[in-house]
């Protein structure tokens, strides 16, 4: 049997598998069930297998399994029911053991977790979210943390990720902006590719690499009002040029797997979008790996987007669009076989799919090695190094946005009172598609700021209230601790902790429900949690205002998973920290920087707007914009690119290697960046490109590039960037990708709003539009 030999090209392994598999062995390929539903414990504590699941493999076989190893609400898993990493490996291994070793072709499953920010597993390192990734700017480290990721996911059995989220944020009020890269469509670019570089890492046959899957494909984050999976309403160009921008890019980085979006765009369903998923994606893009729907995607094209009569035609619809795996729904296994019957498919059709899962299997390497060490799982999961790094990638994601010289803290701030509701409370910290972790792994803000104090400044602690309760019973004591300190520390913000408090979830999708019921719980942030207003939730304002009112040394730290807007704590607080979700080792972090043993480096992924009825809100908005509101004008509270560091850096003697140039040439960008500070520090030097006249409206600027640096006191260093026509390339009124002669700006600075200005002239000499 070909299939068996590992001599045999994957193209002879394919298909002599498939031409072996009878019609309901190749659906069971192209269905993913939920993982967490296959086995079951005895009374005795052991582990078995569900009669349902084996029943299903007998039948014609799984092919893949959802979350097998994910613990929340949603899978009922908790710490004391779920395992540790070696019994994570042991149960992978019973399963797949009966699929090599007890059904008619023993072919192996493919195990798909959750692993936006670490591995959504009991024990596994968590990482800060995204969007605090995002912030860094630091692809290197980025794809550092991805290989520490892809090593803990692997080791447990798990062979393939959801992520990285490419989704460019329009309106920040979605709850799902914390698992973003934030609103440009080039810095997602870069993070998107360092992701998959580092998941894939040389090539997904490794023991060290999982299967990176592009989400969600495509304008998930330019949905109406901010609104989960609500209509996305943008032209095929602006489309082309931010929306699918990362995606291409990740594709071309060698991303193996891509998922559909829920949302619609102009009335047609990502999901069964051919032009999407077949047109572009394989045809322009060559794209060569397979395809899965977001979980219940094909059922919404029936009860949800109502572009298919039946279940049985939404499954149609899916499958010849472009779709080749279901993921954690019912309308492949059971319409598929019914739908060839009815002449709405053809077996070859399905072999299509098929093949394209049958070919991840086999370079996963999965045929050859199915099983795990438990041992070394016990061994590489949650390693000293990997907490190391938690914390690095922490630090460099936390963002001073204010500081009216009272950071960084010394002996001489005195004593310290930690107030607020995300203070010490572990979960808040960690975002949202997290699993339950133990208490002791976690690092609150209150732990590594008692920690880094002992000895020096005495630290006092009240949480004052919760992040949206509007009881205001724990005001007194929170201003009785703060009147006997010298400096306040209010850690407030806000909460994607579904582990505790809510407990409606959505049986589908596994995103937490808002109800009428859910006013005590934490959590205002995360999937499924899309709001109104960006303030501060509950009553953590007015704690703030009371506090302030003390005559204390006010440090406002954020801790949240999107940007908040409170004018008067941007007013009236002495610093401003924004943490976003650190992760698991945040408390550390935060401590770093607020006593400086870190200078802080992160800078803004997003804008931040004064008002909530600036948004939508970029940077790159186009010139075209439209005028100022009558309340106040279009600029934000923070702009992309913006923090404060402590120390100062100095732009000079911005120049081009030549003034002019033609597309098919390249120049080199340089600016000289000094430390004019007394402290060494990071330094994002930000490169942006504004095409002055074209034949469509264009925007103000855009980011073509940057640069994380390290400077000494006193240091001066050159900084240089390749300008090609690649950076100067947009999409022209016949939708192909072009440069047009003309002025260009070349802007290099600290911010997008603070930058030094070059002018370059783009020669065409047969005027003809130079193609990408």
């Amino acid at each position: 049997m070909k299939y068996r030999d590992a001599s045999c090209t994957v193209k002879e392994r394919v298909a002599d598998l498939l031409e072996r598999m009878t019609l309901r062995e190749k659906i069971g390929q192209l269905i993913q069930p939920f993982g967490w539903q296959a086995y079951e414990r005895s009374s005795d504590g052991e582990l078995r297998l569900k009669e349902q699941f084996l029943a299903a493999m007998r039948e014609g076989g799984v092919g893949s399994l959802y979350g097998a190893l994910r613990a929340d609400p949603w899978t009922g898993v908790t710490l004391e029911t779920g395992f540790s990493p070696r019994e994570g490996a042991e149960a992978v291994n019973l399963i797949q053991q009966y699929a090599v070793e007890h059904t008619r072709l023993g072919i192996p499953i493919l195990f798909g977790e959750e692993c936006s920010h670490g591995h959504m597993a009991i024990g596994a390192t968590v990482f800060p979210v995204p969007l605090a990734m995002a912030s860094s700017w630091n692809t290197e480290l980025y794809q550092d943390v991805c290989r520490v990721i892809a090593v803990e996911t692997r080791a447990q059995g798990g062979v393939a990720t959801y992520s990285p989220v490419l989704d460019v944020v329009r309106d920040p009020r979605w709850g799902r902006t914390e698992e973003t890269f934030g609103e440009d469509p080039y810095l997602i670019s870069e993070m998107g590719v360092a992701a998959v570089q580092g998941l894939q890492g040389e090539g997904i046959h490794s023991e060290s690499s999982i299967m990176a899957t592009l989400k969600h494909f495509a304008g998930y984050g330019a949905s109406e009002g901010g609104r989960n999976a609500a209509p996305v309403h943008i032209g095929r160009r602006e489309l082309m040029e931010k929306d699918l921008l990362p995606f291409r890019k990740a594709v071309r980085a060698g991303a193996m797997s891509l998922m559909t979006a829920y949302n619609e765009i102009d009335g047609v369903p990502c999901t069964s979008n051919r032009e999407l998923l077949t047109t572009i994606l394989r045809g322009q893009w060559g794209f060569d790996g397979f395809v899965i729907t977001d979980c219940g995607a094909i059922n919404m094209l029936h009860s949800g987007h109502h572009t298919a009569e039946t279940e049985q035609e939404a499954a149609v619809q899916a499958l010849l669009a472009g779709v080749d795996m279901e993921m954690s729904g019912d309308s492949f296994g059971k319409h598929l076989e019914q739908a060839i019957q009815d002449g709405q498919l053809s077996e070859d059709d399905i072999d299509e799919a098929v093949k394209r899962v049958l070919r991840v299997k086999f370079e996963l390497g999965l045929f050859e090695r199915p099983y795990v060490d438990p041992g070394r799982a016990a061994e590489v999961i949650g390693r000293e190094e990997h907490l190391r790094l938690a914390r690095e990638m922490a630090r460099e994601g936390i963002v001073l946005l204010k500081n009216k010289q009272a950071l960084p803290l010394s002996a001489a701030a005195g004593k310290l009172a930690v107030i607020g509701p995300n203070a010490d409370n572990a979960y808040n910290q960690l975002g949202d598609y997290t699993s339950p972790q133990r208490r002791e792994e976690i690092v609150t803000a209150l732990d590594g700021i008692r920690q880094r104090a002992a000895g020096a400044n005495e630290v006092l602690y009240a949480p004052g209230c919760r992040i949206k309760d509007p009881s205001k019973e724990g005001f007194a004591h929170a201003l009785q601790c703060a009147k006997q300190a010298d400096t306040v520390i209010a850690v407030v913000g806000g909460s994607s902790a579904r582990d505790f408090g809510e407990g409606t979830i959505d049986l589908k999708t596994g995103a937490a429900v808002i109800t009428d019921r859910s006013g005590l719980s934490d959590m205002d942030c995360g999937e499924g949690f899309d709001r109104a207003e960006l303030g501060l939730s509950g009553v953590q304002l007015e704690l703030l205002q009371e506090l302030h009112a003390l005559g204390k040394m006010l440090i406002v730290v954020y801790i949240n998973g999107r940007p908040i807007i409170e004018p008067w704590v941007d007013e009236h607080a002495d610093a401003i920290v924004e943490a976003w979700y650190p992760g698991q080792q945040g408390g550390h972090a935060i401590a770093d920087v607020l006593f400086g043993d870190y200078n802080p480096s992160g800078r803004l992924a997003l804008s931040i707007p004064k008002h909530v009825g600036q948004l939508p809100i970029s940077y790159s908005a186009k010139r075209t914009k439209g005028k100022r509101y009558v309340e106040m004008d279009l600029a934000p509270r923070y702009s992309f690119g913006y923090g404060l560091s402590y120390t100062t850096f100095r732009y000079s003697d911005l120049k081009l290697s030549k003034s002019s140039m033609n597309p098919e040439e390249s120049c080199t960008v340089t600016v000289e960046v000094s430390n004019t500070g007394e402290r060494a520090g990071h330094e994002v030097v930000q490169l942006y490109v504004s095409d002055v006249y074209s034949s469509v409206a264009r925007p103000a600027k855009e980011l073509k590039g940057f640069r994380k640096i390290y400077l000494e006191p006193g240091a001066t260093v050159p900084v240089s960037f390749e300008i090609t026509s690649e950076e100067l390339q947009f999409v022209g009124a016949n939708y192909q990708w072009l440069v047009e002669p003309g002025l260009f700006v070349i802007e290099v600075g600290g911010q997008a709003d603070q930058c030094l200005k070059v002018e370059l002239y783009v020669e065409i000499d047969n005027q003809e539009q130079i193609k990408e």
